[in-house]
Order: structure tokens, then C-alpha cells, then sequence
């Protein structure tokens, strides 16, 4: 449908309106009488009862086709699709007049009537009155077709929903998906947080954040790049000892089919626990949450068989670089690393590019190739400011991430609760962020001033909506609800 054809239409139906408040009808009436779902209806259909007990619907009309004196039109509402007729011998001349000339595809309806089965045998609703309960000005688009543009549809996203059952599947899954991690949670004894969005130094990991100013205070301030991480350490110093929270967080940041600008996290912190015990729990509630939202604990992700009922493999971080690309990681330089990703044509963003970078690209293009699912350990403290020293290998840290289809899906380590250590760390971040590396760590003070009360052993972890979008097998855009976009200009 052309957009002249679209206004022409719409002009159309705003003179409907003008014709119906004329006639003492209000297109917009704030409230419905209905009392039964479509759902609901359909489950409690009998022969038996067919035109005896009465039903008030209210719904959607997607499709409406006249025969003679009976009109037929498809009712939709949140649980489902439902046949309904419209007799002019039934509600009279003047109403069927009114629903045939009035309503549109589009217009949301009440429908007061009683159940029979059409000669074909289809279940439906006979009509003995109707309500007009919002006029739509708008057409919609027929099924969808001709409207294939993944932009147009991310940014109507209303009617992507309303239109394609697969989409409306997605977000109730996605629901379903946090539900299952909030009761996992709950249910192993951890209390639920919440933790502020607005900081004035941000940390928990390597992130150029957001920046926007508090007027009321006077000062700048960051949208958090996690989901309370040194906040929730916080409340470990506290004595709460199993904590989780899962809220928004935003990175300003590029953008491709696994990144988001703001998105949501699960992150969770448990004292007297470390990085093993962890992997542990983790690889517990990854399972849990994929029987729980699909069904199923096998998957095909990207080009990727993936079984997470098998056992889970450890993929040590210097060994699996060493491996695939020659470099060992604990003895190289920040111009081997350059040369070695020219030579694998790795690209990368030479704004505050240093070792620690180096070793972060030269490390993705490995992870790239291995399917798992299984942990990444043995991670440099280069790269980890917030994860305790292995003690066997203090050049490493007890961190951890899971490993599913090429991707890191989470990350998680034995927090360091050693404050001179995390002081001296905090230090050296802040020299990257001064030469130049916008993503390194800002040094925070009042933190390791909480820390100096001492916190008890503790491992801390985080997932996103990145473990959905991947069990879905589609990117981070099209998992959200609304994603963000440019406005369109006309």
C-alpha cells in the first residue's frame, strides 16, 4: 500500500469519526464490559451448549468479509483469534448499517453473543450486539506483505507483534526468560537488589559510558555500564551475603549483532563462594533456564551445534591463544600482538590501543572459533581489574566466562577483596584512561575505602540478554522489545 494511499485512507476513516459523534457514538469509550478471552472460549466449547450461554469478547478486528446480510469478520485479543458473525436479523438494520459502514480492519470491538459452528465446522461467535471501543485511523498492513525492511520493522515494532505470532512468541519468552533466572535465584537463597543507575564513577567493567548531567546537584554523571557491581560488593562489606540484581545497564559503544547500547543483566554476588563454585551454579542455571523457556537443552546457534547437557570443557586463556595463533600471551609486546593481527587481518581500533587491548583482540579471534559450551579460565590480571590473583599463578586471575557458540556469554570471577591490590589496580587503569583508552577502569576510591572494612571471599558474575538473543538463534536487536533507532526522517 502507497503512503498516498495509506493518507487516503486514514482521511477516510477521520471522517468516520466526525459521522459517528454525530450520531451520538463515541469512538474512544473508556471502558469494556468484557468478561470472557478468546482462549477462554475456545477451551470451553461444547455442542451441547452452543447458543445458550452468552460471551462478551473484546478484541481486535483483523479481517472482515460481507455476505449478503451476514457479515463475518476474525476478533483478536491477547490470547488468540476467534470467528465472529454479524446478522442484520439478529442486531437490526441500523446497527448492521452502522458495523458494515463504520468498522474497519483495525478497530478494537466488544462483542456480546453466543457460541454456534459454521457449516464448516468452525467455532464462532453470533453476535447480538456490538461496541465500538477505539477507532483506528490508520490501515494496517496486509499480513505484512511488502513490509520486509528489518529497520521498518524493528521501529513498528507494534504491528511486527501484532501481525507475526513468531515475534509476539519472542517477548513472551523473553519474559519467560528473566522469570526463570529471578525464581533460579530466589529459590538457592539470594535476595533481590536494587542498585543506582546514575554514578558518579563508573566500574564493574571496561565500557565507555554514557555521560548526562544532574542539574539539581550541578555536576556530570554516568549511566552505569553494569549492573551494580561495586554496589553489590558494597553490601557484601555489609554482611549480606548472597545478593542479585537484574536491571538495565547502557554502554556507549558500537553497535553489530551481539552488542547493545542498553540492555539488561543479571549480575549476582555470593560471599564464602569462589570462581568454581560459580561455574558450577552458572552452568546449573543455564540449563535450568533453557528447559525452563524452550524446552530443550540442544540448540542450533549461529553455525554451532550446541548441547548444554553435555559436559562442559575448560578452555585455559594462554594455552588456547598459544595454540591457535603462536602468541604466548604472559611473553609478548604490544608490536607482535599489531603484527600477528595484521597477519590474521584482525581489525581493530588503534584509539588507545595497548597490550592489554592487544591481548583482548588477539584473544576474540580465538574465542570466535570454538563452539563449547564450556568456561574460559585462566585469565591475565592484565585484562581482569576486578578478579582475584590465582594463587598458584599470580600473573592470572579466578576469573571465568561461559563459552557458547564463539561468544563470551557471561563473566564472572573470585572478586578481589584484597584492597591495597585493587588500590594498585585501580592505578594502573587509570593511566590507560589518561593515555587514552576510554574503555579502562575509573579508579574509585570510595570503593576500596569499603573494601578497606573488609569484604569476605565473594564470586560475582554477570550474564545479559545475550544469553536470550543466542538461545534464539537471532541478534540482540531483534530480541529487544523496542530497540534503539535513529528517528526517520520523512
Amino acid at each position: 500500500m502507497t503512503k498516498t494511499a495509506v493518507l487516503s485512507e486514514r482521511d477516510e476513516r477521520l471522517e468516520k469519526i466526525k459521522e459517528l459523534k454525530k450520531q451520538g457514538i463515541n469512538p474512544y469509550p473508556s471502558k469494556s464490559n468484557r468478561a470472557d478471552t478468546i482462549a477462554s472460549v475456545l477451551a470451553n466449547f461444547t455442542s451441547s451448549e452452543e447458543g445458550k450461554n452468552k460471551v462478551i469478547l473484546a478484541g481486535r478486528i483483523l479481517s472482515k468479509r460481507a455476505h449478503g446480510n451476514l457479515t463475518f469478520a476474525n476478533l483478536q485479543d491477547g490470547t488468540g483469534q476467534m470467528q465472529i458473525a454479524i446478522s442484520k436479523k439478529d442486531i437490526g438494520t441500523e446497527k448492521y448499517k452502522i458495523f458494515d459502514k463504520y468498522i474497519d480492519m483495525g478497530d478494537f470491538v466488544e462483542i456480546v453473543g453466543t457460541c454456534f459452528t459454521t457449516h464448516k465446522g468452525e467455532k464462532s461467535v453470533m453476535a447480538a450486539s456490538f461496541t465500538l471501543l477505539s477507532k483506528s485511523i490508520r490501515p494496517l498492513p496486509e499480513k505484512w506483505h511488502g513490509l520486509k525492511d528489518e529497520e521498518e520493522l524493528l521501529r513498528k515494532r507494534y504491528l511486527d507483534i501484532l501481525l507475526n505470532p513468531e515475534t509476539k512468541d519472542l517477548i513472551l519468552k523473553r519474559a519467560k526468560f528473566w522469570q526463570a533466572i529471578r525464581t533460579f535465584m530466589l529459590d538457592r537463597g539470594f535476595i533481590e537488589v536494587e542498585t543506582p543507575v546514575l554514578e558518579v564513577t563508573t566500574g564493574g567493567a571496561d565500557a565507555r559510558p554514557f555521560v548526562t548531567h544532574h542539574n539539581a546537584l550541578d555536576m556530570d554523571v554516568y549511566l552505569r555500564i553494569c549492573t551494580g557491581e561495586l554496589w553489590q560488593k558494597r553490601l557484601m562489606v555489609a554482611g549480606l551475603e548472597k545478593t542479585f540484581e537484574i536491571g538495565r545497564q547502557f554502554r556507549n559503544e558500537g553497535m553489530d549483532a551481539e552488542h547493545l547500547q542498553d540492555y539488561t543483566q543479571l549480575e549476582f554476588y555470593w560471599a564464602y563462594a569462589d570462581y568454581e563454585d560459580g561455574m558450577k551454579l552458572v552452568e546449573e542455571l543455564y540449563k535450568y533456564v533453557a528447559q525452563e523457556v524452550f524446552g530443550t537443552l540442544q540448540f542450533k546457534i549461529k553455525n554451532f551445534d550446541i548441547d548444554l547437557g553435555k559436559a562442559w570443557q575448560r578452555y585455559d586463556y594462554r594455552d588456547t591463544v598459544l595454540k591457535m595463533t603462536g602468541v604466548d600471551i604472559l611473553d609478548t609486546s604490544e608490536q607482535e600482538i599489531k603484527n600477528k593481527l595484521d597477519e590474521l587481518k584482525v581489525e581493530y581500533d588503534a584509539k588507545g590501543f595497548n597490550i592489554t587491548r592487544a591481548i583482548d583482540n588477539l584473544w576474540k579471534y580465538c574465542r570466535k572459533q570454538i563452539a563449547g559450551p564450556g568456561f574460559l579460565v585462566g585469565v591475565p590480571v592484565s585484562v581482569s581489574p576486578l578478579a582475584k590473583r590465582d594463587n598458584d599463578r599470580p600473573e592470572l586471575t579466578q576469573r571465568f566466562h561461559p563459552i557458547i557458540a564463539g561468544s563470551e556469554i557471561g563473566n564472572g570471577f573470585s572478586e578481589l577483596n584484597d584492597p591495597i591490590d585493587q588500590a594498585e589496580r585501580f592505578a594502573e587503569q587509570q593511566k590507560l584512561r589518561e593515555a587514552g583508552d576510554e574503555e579502562a577502569q575509573m579508579f574509585d576510591r570510595e570503593f576500596v575505602e569499603a573494601l578497606e572494612y573488609g569484604m569476605p571471599p565473594t564470586c560475582g558474575f554477570g550474564t545479559s540478554e545475550r544469553l536470550f538473543s543466542f538461545l534464539m538463534n537471532k541478534t540482540g536487536r531483534e530480541c529487544q522489545i523496542f530497540p534503539l533507532m535513529k528517528p526517520k526522517n520523512d
